[in-house]
């Protein structure tokens, strides 16, 4: 499964060491200390990415609220600057809003450093992002990477020099010449060819490791004599003079004509992928016309070998990529030999072909594979729906001509990405490239109906009901005319979702009617996105079949393995089983809910699923946390654009009723803090009790005491960690241990534990905050249950101002319940307002 990583990064890990370079991080990290903006500038390959990621990973602990990479060498619009950086932050592009107001908005309040990487080709929108970042948010620090300037106030700019030709770069190259060769090493005379071969190379991190790859096959003094007469050949003989631009692309066209015929096509071929791509997509878009496609894998394995390829190692299947300099370098290569257009379009229909296959059988177990792929191929994607559109005339030969007929493959492309864009966070790049290819071809067809409900959905879900509407007209219209009843199904049920969120009658008949449709052409599963939401209706309305058509719903989706949509269904039953008055159920079902949807993106989803914690909750008496999830579901409202209004009057009184009972300044605090719960993922984590502050269990006990009472009998687990709360030296007769130790507790269910801390205190009763932050320091280490031992007489006091931080929803993490007696039992503190018999929860 899936997940949906915490906020705290995306730095990728390193698959080679660093070299050199440690003066260069450390006056980088003083000017990030003075200024906002940081500015690495120098000649390209001379490794001012790599020296970028080594200084924010130095970094990581100066900066809580994330070190983060925003690589713009895909991005080809400069308007697309700042949702790219939004999309790498994880800042929700759903609202109707300018981007950069929600990136600002979303940064505001956080430390954090962003590298901003290769913004050369998009200078003028990297330079106004940074000035808008820099001057709305002020813990925040950009350091970015650019051939020049970003002539921005504020701006520190630093040059990146070459490695020191003596020392760093003849490491390098023997560092990635030993990696390819275990036996290489430089003998006192082949080190002065190496120091030689190094100063020829101009220090350029990027050009030694290309000519440490040779060295396989080549002596460090073929190799210098091979590439001095490449240079000479490329400068006219003046070698004193070579502009560091014309040294790469000396280095570069060298490496290019040591490949062999076969590897410099598939090197040009591969150039047309945006990002980075899989084997299967090579071989498909690659081969033929002069490459057979069982030779692509041995001719990629030799372009890795030769680091014109880098792979890259995830969970899934293995990625690779080109350097942007070596993909613009294959690509002038690629129009120059005229196959440009041919393998674009090639790159276009094998995604969308994929897409199209995905979409098919969206319906079914592998929902979350599905969308994992499409995050991956994203810039691919993009790049497949920009490809511009050719005449049958401009292609040569009858297939192509076919490809090119089809003037609509872009708007096919974003119809099968519909689930891309609104249930995995790309709404705003969504609805712009249907917008766009919707205004390109208005061609009254089947295509053009579907991409006009989907981007209705996508207005829907950005809380835009009058853009919706619009299109919903002109897609009802076009159904009328073409006699498309699958297409007017979709645009019934979408009408009945708008009456929904607008509080609307009919909804009820117009999902009917949805439905109805659905069941005359046979699309099973496909009534699960209006069965759901008939049944959220029915449940709003108290209407008797609610129970039994969120039932139907879950049952459907569970026959098919199908995931998202069963999401929904079990949020619907949740609702049902609370109008019924079955409080557990519905909290079991909405946990469930929740649990698949950790695997999604999805806020529209997320927000529903909260709905029956946040009233259990109140019910309970546990307001505070009802306060930190009413919070969570205006954050993650807010990053939609939508207004709580839409929740109805439940959700209202909700409010109220906690805004009552904990007073304002309470209340707003708790909102406050649910606020920083802005993404599903996270909001998922706090509900279910698995962030670093829920995660651990605090249980209360009173231990061996030294005012001679007897501890209290109290069957636990066996906790992973302990903390073992000492007295002042005064209130004991031995020193307490400064070292992990093993206690005993007699009258536990277990008799021994390790104390994985031990701690003196120099007041008589040490305070919660203390208390808290060590527990969750344990929490963040992977411990799940950490016991708070006291040793101390003044245990009343401990135990008043501790606080149990025990998952809500989670019965078998709640704390044991205490016995009526002894007195001095550690009964977890009652808080006012809970039920009799239970112990207190956040």
């Amino acid at each position: 499964m899936t997940e949906v990583a915490p906020d705290t990064g995306n730095l990728p890990a390193a698959l080679a060491s660093f070299v050199g370079r440690r003066r260069e991080i450390a006056n980088i990290r003083r000017l990030l200390s003075a200024g906002r903006v940081v500015t690495l500038t120098g000649v390209g390959g001379v490794g001012k990415t790599r020296l970028a990621l080594a200084v924010a990973e130095a970094s990581r602990k100066a900066f809580p609220g994330g070190v983060w990479l925003v690589d713009l060498a895909a991005v080809r619009d400069p308007a697309a600057v700042t949702a790219t950086a939004a999309g790498v932050l994880r800042v929700p592009d759903r609202g109707p809003g300018p981007a950069l107001a929600r990136l600002t908005d979303h940064l505001a309040r956080r430390r954090a450093l962003i590298v901003l990487d290769n913004c050369e080709h998009l200078i003028e929108a990297s330079a106004e992002l940074a000035k808008a970042l820099a001057t709305a948010c002020p813990d925040l620090r950009l350091l970015a990477t650019s051939r020049e300037t970003l002539d921005i106030a504020g701006e520190h700019v630093f040059t990146v020099p070459p490695l020191s030709v003596a020392d760093d770069a003849v490491h390098l190259l023997t560092d990635r010449a030993t990696a390819l060769r275990p036996d290489f090493c430089l003998t006192a005379a082949s080190r002065t060819e190496a120091v030689r071969l190094c100063s020829v190379l101009d220090g350029l991190p990027l050009a030694v490791e290309l000519a440490a790859s040779r060295l396989r096959t080549l002596s460090v003094e073929q190799l210098l004599g091979r590439l001095e007469d490449r240079f000479a050949l490329l400068t006219g003989g003046c070698r004193t003079t070579l502009p560091r631009q014309r040294t790469l692309r000396g280095m570069i066209e060298w490496s290019y004509e040591l490949c062999a015929p076969s590897e410099r096509l598939l090197w040009e071929r591969l150039s047309i992928f945006s990002g980075s791509f899989t084997l299967d997509a090579a071989e498909e878009v690659c081969a033929g016309d002069g490459l057979p496609a069982h030779e692509v894998v041995m001719l990629l394995d030799r372009l890795v070998a030769q680091s014109v390829v880098l792979m890259t190692k995830d969970d899934g299947p293995s990625r690779y990529r080109l350097l942007e300099t070596i993909r613009e370098y294959g690509r002038m290569r690629l129009a120059a030999s005229g196959e440009h257009p041919r393998l674009s379009r090639r790159h276009r229909d094998f995604y969308l072909d994929r897409a199209e296959r995905s979409a098919d059988r969206w319906l079914g177990p592998d929902q979350q594979d599905i969308l994992a792929w499409q995050r991956a191929e994203h810039a691919n994607l993009v790049a497949a729906l920009e490809c511009p559109s050719t005449d049958a005339t401009d292609v040569s030969d009858a297939s192509d001509a076919a490809d090119a007929s089809d003037g609509q493959a872009g708007l096919r492309l974003a119809v099968a990405l519909r689930f891309h864009w609104c249930a995995d966070g790309f709404l705003a790049e969504g609805r712009r490239q249907l917008d766009r290819l919707l205004a390109a071809d208005s061609r009254p067809t089947p295509v053009r109906a579907r991409a006009l409900w989907c981007s209705a959905w996508v207005a829907l879900l950005q809380g835009d009901f009058t853009g919706a509407e619009e299109r919903l007209d002109l897609a009802q219209d076009l159904c009328g005319r073409l006699a498309a009843p699958s297409v007017e199904a979709d645009g019934q049920g979408l009408r009945g979702t708008l009456a929904s969120f607008r509080r609307e009658a009919g909804a009820l008949d117009l999902f009917d009617a949805a439905l109805a449709t659905h069941r005359l052409t046979g699309d099973g599963p496909e009534q699960l996105f209006w069965l759901f939401q008939k049944a959220i209706v029915q449940v709003r309305l108290g209407h008797p079949d609610a129970l039994d058509t969120s039932a139907r719903a879950v049952e459907i989706a569970e026959r098919h393995g199908e995931q998202l949509y069963r999401s929904y269904a079990l949020s619907a039953l949740g609702f049902a089983l609370w109008a019924h008055g079955d409080e557990e159920g519905a909290l079991a079902r909405t946990r469930s809910a929740l649990e698949i949807l950790q695997g999604f993106n999805d806020y529209a989803g997320t927000v529903m699923a909260l709905g029956v914690p946040v009233q259990s909750a109140v019910i309970r008496g546990e307001h505070e946390r009802a306060a930190v999830l009413l919070g969570a579901v205006r954050a993650l409202y807010r990053a939609t654009g939508m207004c709580t209004s839409t929740l109805g009057p439940r959700h209202k009184q909700c409010e109220e009723t906690v805004a009552g009972a904990l007073g304002t300044a309470k209340y707003e605090k708790a909102l406050a803090r649910g606020g920083d719960y802005d993404s599903p993922a996270r909001v998922i984590a706090f509900a279910l009790g698995t962030t670093a502050t829920t995660a651990a269990m605090m249980v209360m006990l009173s231990g061996p005491n030294f005012d001679g009472s007897e501890p209290s009998s109290i069957t636990v687990p066996k906790p992973k960690a302990v903390l073992l709360i000492a007295p002042p030296r005064s209130q004991q007769d031995s020193r307490p241990r400064s070292r992990p130790s093993t206690t005993r507790l007699s009258n536990c269910s277990w008799a021994s534990f390790t104390c994985s801390h031990s701690v003196r205190w120099r007041s008589p009763v040490p305070t919660a905050a203390y208390m808290r932050k060590a527990v969750t320091k344990e929490a963040r280490r992977g411990t799940s249950t950490v016991a708070v031992v006291s040793r101390s007489a003044a245990w009343e006091g401990i135990r008043r101002r501790a606080r149990v931080a025990a998952p809500a929803m989670n019965p078998a993490a709640r704390p044991p319940r205490a016995p009526a007696s002894p007195p001095t039992t550690a009964t977890p503190p009652t808080r006012p307002g809970s039920r009799p018999g239970r112990s207190a929860r956040p």
